[in-house]
């Protein structure tokens, strides 16, 4: 089992809180994580899939008042919503009676629905985390493979490229079908799968509306609509713009970005890693790869942005901290990197406190006296020391 770089702090925040909800796509790996925590902890595991699980809680206050010594797992629990104020008075008998913290784990595949019973119930008495598919950070060897095949656990570990290949085909047919009709989603499969297939060439790119909707035959509102479901399943990111005050003409559109890579490579039938490397999407592919591995270890409160003006001067990624600092993060995928001439405009429009050029080698070396060239594995673990898990190496990793 990989061990996953959310443990500990999901660990710590049930000794915190009462109440934790896990969220992230389906497949990430949220059961298997919440199971392995659980097992420390002598949880009690429901299934709100499960017809049985769901029997179980006909009698919903009755049965749980019986685990209250103990942490209770609710799986999708954004099946059962009737659940939340229910578990709202529970939190609050048990902490009259003394128990404050690690009550109950909530785990759930929708991001909006989830958060929004959570906070409406439990404003107060819950933190929330996501778990996001496997990253550099938590695979210890094989980062090429990772980016051919994305990082949900069963394409990652399947036995070659075919069955990786064929495990994410059936994913997305799985949210095709299922899951972005759940939401509320009615066009057809098919329709859906163009609009996806679309994203995929045009990874990377800033958003045009009027163009996706033409290209399918739809209005924009309906496209606008769908985008949003996406974002809601954890399958894709909009990076909007820094909107600084330089006096500068700025793009003012989002960049859109499927925040799987396996999943990119799935849509356009790239099977292997001599198919990704002579398709035209290669550069976009790993530049998608590499902006969402770092947001996904920006610490807490640090804001995800790219920057380009109609001059040319761009960052594919401005994180900008808490405290106000900004890094500034250009991709590239030589061996040789040398930031672009628009990337040196965009410096001296923004005056970042640190500049690094993200490329596929092994070395951090500086390529001016501003910027410095690093691997994607390092400048994560320098951003993962940042967080709140208090500067700590991942296991098995060196800064």
């Amino acid at each position: 089992m990989i061990t996953r770089r959310l443990q500990p702090l999901l660990e710590e925040r049930l000794r915190q809180v009462p109440v934790v909800v896990l969220t992230g796509a389906r497949q990430v790996g949220k059961t298997t994580l919440a199971l392995e925590v659980g097992k420390k902890l002598d949880a009690h595991y429901l299934d709100l899939e499960s017809d049985r699980d769901r029997a179980k809680l006909s009698a919903a206050e009755l049965y749980l008042e019986g685990y209250l010594d103990r942490l209770v797992i609710l799986d999708e629990v954004h099946r059962m919503p009737e659940l939340f104020p229910l578990l709202r008075s529970l939190v609050d008998r048990a902490r009259r009676a003394g128990r404050k913290s690690g009550l109950y784990l909530l785990l759930g595949s929708v991001s909006p629905e989830v958060s929004r019973q959570a906070g409406e119930s439990l404003a107060g008495r819950a933190s929330y985390l996501e778990l996001t598919p496997l990253d550099p950070l938590e695979v210890t060897e094989g980062l090429e493979r990772l980016w051919l095949r994305g990082g949900f656990p069963e394409s990652f570990l399947a036995p070659n490229d075919g069955e990786s290949l064929r495990w994410r085909q059936d994913f997305l047919r799985t949210y095709l079908e299922r899951e972005i009709p759940a939401l509320g989603g009615r066009l057809p499969a098919e329709t859906l799968r163009r609009l996806l297939t679309m994203l995929a060439h045009l990874q990377g790119e800033t958003l045009n509306l009027s163009r996706l909707a033409g290209s399918l035959g739809l209005d924009g509102r309906t496209v606008s609509r769908y985008l949003d479901y996406l974002v809601d399943l954890y399958l894709l990111r909009r990076l909007p713009p820094y909107g600084a005050n330089v006096g500068k003409r700025l793009v003012k559109s989002p960049k859109l970005y499927l925040r799987d890579s396996g999943l990119v490579h799935a849509l356009l039938g790239i099977g292997n890693w001599e198919t990704l490397l002579g398709h035209p999407v290669v550069g976009a592919s790993w530049e998608g790869f590499v902006v969402e591995n770092l947001l996904r270890v920006a610490p807490e409160g640090a804001l995800g942005f790219f920057y380009r003006t109609h001059a040319g001067a761009e960052i594919d990624l401005l994180l900008v901290f808490p405290s106000g600092n900004l890094w500034a993060v250009e991709v590239k995928r030589s061996l040789e990197p040398k930031p672009s001439r628009g990337f040196h405009q965009a410096l001296a429009d923004l005056k970042p406190q640190a500049a690094f050029v993200v490329y596929p080698g092994e070395e951090t070396y500086p390529v001016t006296p501003e910027v410095q060239a690093i691997p994607l594995p390092q400048l994560m673990q320098r951003l993962w020391h940042l967080g709140p898990q208090g500067g700590t190496s991942f296991p098995g990793k060196e800064g």
